[in-house]
């Protein structure tokens, strides 16, 4: 742990800078981050620190962690997870040009700084603060200490709206991104579905024919489900999703990110967040998906969110991934009354399978003027590229004209196969 050089400059608000998660009381994180208007299970302290601890996001594999805090008196008034990092894989928010830019003139793009969870492209609270005026603190903070280790760039990726405004009022610039993102109601009513089949008949009738035809495909092949929550999930679960995890990553020729000692964690200081629906076939697992949840009844926050996050199979069957990843998770989300799903990161595929655009955001600092004015100018140009694309989106909803939806009587559908066990 150490004390920033412009720690005076805050008014008596000492600006520390933490090696480890291990040294911030846990306890403090999490009722900071319980504060904040979106918080998320992958912005909890255990979460972070399982990060450190399973060697997953070290100084050894590009992640030096550098956790910067403002204490007073032993209180906890700000924090933000912060990474100096030596490359920019993981991220999901793509600067690759920028780097090649700086490196073609002969300047320093690495280390940078960077402010967001591991390997989690998922939108919510950054900068934790008690109020505005101390997110705002915590911002000037990161700046000076990019001054002073003489950083080029400073990044927070997948910030909440206080995020944004905390970091556009110190010049920061913003850079629009899109994900595709299901919630529970049709656009325009916010009535809740009530099962799966009242989802279905919300959609036009090709995309709905569709979906059907890949689920009974899955359920043809013999496939079945079985859903286990928190500490239902067995350690044999757990050792069978990571051997998933692990062929998925392998097969696209990437070494798994996160190692087996960060699921071992996640099992014992986590369980409730985690949600694993496990295909079966002939009564052994041939494939499975994870998700995160956001449990309002257990976290604060304004939404229950399940979170699309990892998936694998030993087996190949056709349309089992839109199966596995996304209806049954939907299934479920309607049945537990979740109020939205996140699909991850890209992938227009999942507009037909009911997940909508939405814009995500990102905040980046920039030391060097010209670059800066550069950066800037390429932004704005990719944020009317990003609006337009939305737009077009939009154009091919998969759901019905409201008055069609109306008028059209709710159906039973026989050939639509759920999990038996939901929970």
């Amino acid at each position: 742990m150490t004390d920033s050089p412009s720690s005076q400059a805050l008014a008596g608000i000492m600006a520390r800078l933490h090696a480890s998660m291990d040294e911030i009381p846990a306890q403090l994180w999490n009722a900071l981050l319980a504060q904040q208007n979106q918080p998320t299970p992958f912005m909890r302290h255990e979460y972070l620190l399982a990060m450190e601890q399973s060697q997953s996001a070290t100084a050894e594999t590009g992640w030096q962690p550098q956790h910067l805090c403002l204490w007073h008196e032993g209180r906890l008034l700000a924090a933000c997870p912060l990474y100096l990092k030596s490359h920019s894989w993981g991220e999901y928010v793509f600067d690759f040009a920028w780097a090649n830019a700086y490196e073609r003139h002969g300047l320093p793009y690495y280390p940078k700084a960077l402010v967001a969870p591991p390997f989690t492209p998922t939108p919510g609270s950054r900068l934790l603060a008690i109020d505005h005026a101390h997110r705002a603190l915590l911002v000037q903070a990161l700046m000076q200490l990019c001054g002073e280790q003489q950083l080029e760039t400073a990044h927070v990726l997948f910030l909440s709206e206080q995020d944004q405004q905390a970091c556009t009022e110190q010049g920061w610039l913003l850079r629009k991104g899109v994900q595709f993102h299901w919630r529970n109601q049709t656009p325009g009513n916010a009535d809740r579905f009530e099962t799966f089949t009242h989802f279905l008949e919300s959609l036009q009738r090709e995309k709905r024919k569709k979906i059907k035809q890949e689920m009974r495909k899955v359920a043809d092949a013999g496939v079945h489900y079985r859903i286990a929550r928190g500490s239902a999930i067995s350690t044999e679960d757990w050792a069978f999703f990571y051997q998933c995890y692990a062929t998925t990553y392998r097969e696209h020729g990437n070494a798994p990110y996160l190692t087996p000692a960060f699921w071992q964690a996640m099992q014992s200081t986590m369980p409730e967040n985690w949600l694993m629906l496990i295909a079966e076939r002939e009564q052994r697992p041939i494939a499975t998906s994870l998700l995160a949840l956001h449990d309002k009844q257990l976290h604060q926050g304004q939404e229950n969110i399940a979170y699309g996050r990892y998936w694998g199979a030993i087996e190949r069957i056709d349309c089992l991934h839109f199966d596995l990843c996304y209806y049954q998770p939907l299934a479920w989300c309607i049945a537990h009354g979740f109020d939205r799903f996140e699909g991850g990161a890209q992938g227009e595929h999942k507009l037909a399978r009911a997940l909508l655009p939405e814009s995500t955001y990102s905040a980046h600092w920039i030391a060097h003027p010209q670059f800066e004015a550069a950066i800037a100018n390429h932004l704005a140009h990719e944020s009317k590229g990003v609006q337009q694309y939305q737009l077009q989106l939009q154009d091919h909803s998969p759901y019905r004209s409201p008055a069609a939806q109306a008028n059209s009587p709710q159906s039973g559908d026989a050939n639509t196969q759920l999990a038996s066990n939901p929970d």
